[in-house]
C-alpha cells in the first residue's frame, strides 16, 4: 500500500436523494425506493430527465432522455421538479462533514469530493473504519447516502466509489486492480466515453484489463500520443495528480462538461456555453460576487487542452456580458477541431458590493441585470428547471452530467 491515502466520496443519485429528503419532510414518498426521476414538466415535449433513481435504471431510463420517453418505459414513474437552492444546501452540508476529517479536500462536483487522508494515521489509524464513519454520519445527520472509495490515488478512489451502490465503502489498492478493476468493461474506466470506447472496441479491447495490456505504440495510432498514454496509465491504475484544496470564494466558479457527441460547430459550442454561463453566473450572484476574469477551456479528441481568458475593465455578474466574452474567447482560440470537453470559469471575484458608476447609464445593461434577477427569483422559488433560455433547451441531452456540474460547486 502506498503512503498516499485518498478518499473519494460520492452522493448516491444526488439530485434524486436530495429531492427525496425534501419530499419526505413534507410527507411525500421516498423517491429512492421507487422508479423516479428529477425532471421538468412531463407535458412538455422538450422536458428531459435530469437525474434518475436506482429503481428507474431497471426500466432503461437514462439521464438526458425526454420525460415523455421515460414515461413510456415506466408509466408509474414518479416525477419530481428540481430545487437548485435546496441542492446547494445539501451539498454544502455534505462537504462540511467531509471537511472535518482532513485539511485537504477538493470539490470535484456538487456531489463529489476527494479527501487527502495521507499522514492522518495518528488521528485515524483505521482508514476503512474512518470511511464507514463518514458514510454513516452523512446518512444519520443529513438523511442521504454516499459511497466512499479508498485508494492510494484519486483515480482508483473514484473507480472504487463507483463499485456496488448505494451506501457502500470499497477499496481499490494496487494489489486489487487486477481482480477488481481489470474485469470491468472498458467504458467503465473514468474519462472513457462512448466515442473512445467504440474506437477501443474496434481494436478488440473490451475490458479495462485488455486496455492495460495493449501496446502503447499501437494505441497511439488510434488515440494519439496523449490519449494513448492517458488511457494506458488509467487502465493500470496510475495517477499521481494531487488533491488540490480549493477555496471556492477565492478560486471562483466553473462549469466543465464532457459531451457524448463531439462538438463540431460553433452553434453547438455556443449553446452549451450559454447553458454553462447561465448556471455559473447564477451561482456567483447567489454568493454576491462579481468576476473580473472570464476563461474558456476545451479539449480535442487527442486530449490536448487549450485555455483562453480575458480580464474585464470592470467586474460583472451579468449573464449576457459573461456569455458574449466567452463567445469571443472561443472565436479567438478554437480552430474547428472536434471537441470532447468544454469549460467556462469565472475568477478574480469581488464581493464588496461596490460598482463603478458611469456618467452615461447603460440602459441595456440594466435591463439584462433585471432579467438575471427575475430568472434567479423564479428558479429560487420553483426550481432550476422552471425556466430556461430558449437556445439552451436541447443542450442537456448531449451532456454527460457526471462531470463538473453545479455544475462544479453548485
Amino acid at each position: 500500500m502506498s503512503d498516499r491515502l485518498i478518499f473519494h466520496i460520492d452522493v448516491n443519485s444526488a439530485f434524486v436523494s436530495w429531492s427525496a429528503v425534501e419530499m419526505l419532510k413534507n410527507g411525500g414518498p421516498d423517491l429512492r425506493e421507487v422508479p423516479s426521476i428529477v425532471g421538468g414538466d412531463p407535458d412538455s415535449r422538450r422536458s428531459i430527465v435530469a437525474a434518475k433513481s436506482i429503481p428507474a435504471k431497471k426500466y432503461g431510463i437514462v439521464t438526458g432522455e425526454p420525460v415523455s420517453s421515460a414515461l413510456r418505459k415506466c408509466p408509474n414513474l414518479v416525477i419530481a421538479g428540481s430545487n437548485f437552492d435546496w441542492y446547494v444546501k445539501c451539498s454544502r452540508a455534505f462537504k462540511a462533514i467531509c471537511q472535518e476529517y482532513t485539511p485537504t479536500m477538493q470539490s470535484f462536483s456538487i456531489d463529489e469530493v476527494f479527501l487527502d487522508m495521507s499522514g492522518m494515521n495518528l488521528i485515524y489509524p483505521d482508514p476503512i473504519a474512518t470511511a464507514y464513519e463518514i458514510k454513516d454520519r452523512v446518512y444519520k445527520e443529513l438523511g442521504f447516502t454516499v459511497n466512499v472509495g479508498v485508494a492510494s490515488n484519486k483515480l482508483c478512489a473514484k473507480m472504487a466509489s463507483d463499485f456496488e451502490k448505494p451506501n457502500k465503502v470499497h477499496t481499490l489498492f494496487s494489489n486489487e486492480i487486477e481482480s477488481k478493476m481489470w474485469p470491468l468493461p472498458v467504458e467503465d474506466l473514468f474519462t472513457c466515453g462512448k466515442s473512445t470506447s467504440a474506437r477501443l472496441r474496434s481494436l478488440g479491447i473490451f475490458t479495462i484489463g485488455e486496455l492495460a495490456k495493449y501496446p502503447v505504440e499501437q494505441l497511439t495510432m488510434l488515440l494519439g500520443e496523449r490519449g494513448a498514454i492517458h488511457f494506458h496509465n488509467y487502465a493500470n491504475g496510475i495517477d499521481d495528480s494531487p488533491v488540490l484544496q480549493e477555496t471556492e470564494d477565492a478560486k471562483g466558479y466553473s462549469a466543465e462538461t464532457t459531451v457524448e457527441e463531439d462538438l463540431v460547430d460553433i452553434e453547438s459550442i455556443n449553446r452549451l456555453l450559454l447553458a454553462q454561463t447561465d448556471v455559473v453566473a447564477a451561482r456567483m450572484r447567489a454568493d454576491e460576487g462579481k468576476c473580473r476574469c472570464i476563461g474558456v477551456t476545451f479539449r480535442n479528441l487527442d486530449f490536448v487542452n487549450k485555455s483562453h481568458q480575458k480580464k474585464l475593465p470592470e467586474a460583472t455578474d451579468v449573464t449576457d456580458i459573461i456569455f458574449e466574452t466567452a463567445k469571443q474567447l472561443i472565436r479567438e482560440s478554437w480552430h474547428g477541431e472536434p471537441l470532447r470537453l468544454l469549460g467556462l470559469s469565472l475568477s478574480d471575484i469581488e464581493r464588496d458590493g461596490f460598482e463603478q458608476m458611469s456618467l452615461f447609464q447603460d440602459e441595456n445593461k440594466e435591463k439584462r441585470k433585471a432579467l438575471d434577477s427575475t430568472l434567479d427569483s423564479i428558479r429560487g422559488k420553483f426550481g432550476n428547471s422552471a425556466v430556461q433560455r430558449a437556445s439552451t433547451i436541447d443542450t442537456s441531452k448531449n451532456i454527460n452530467r457526471r462531470h463538473k456540474a453545479e455544475q462544479e460547486n453548485e
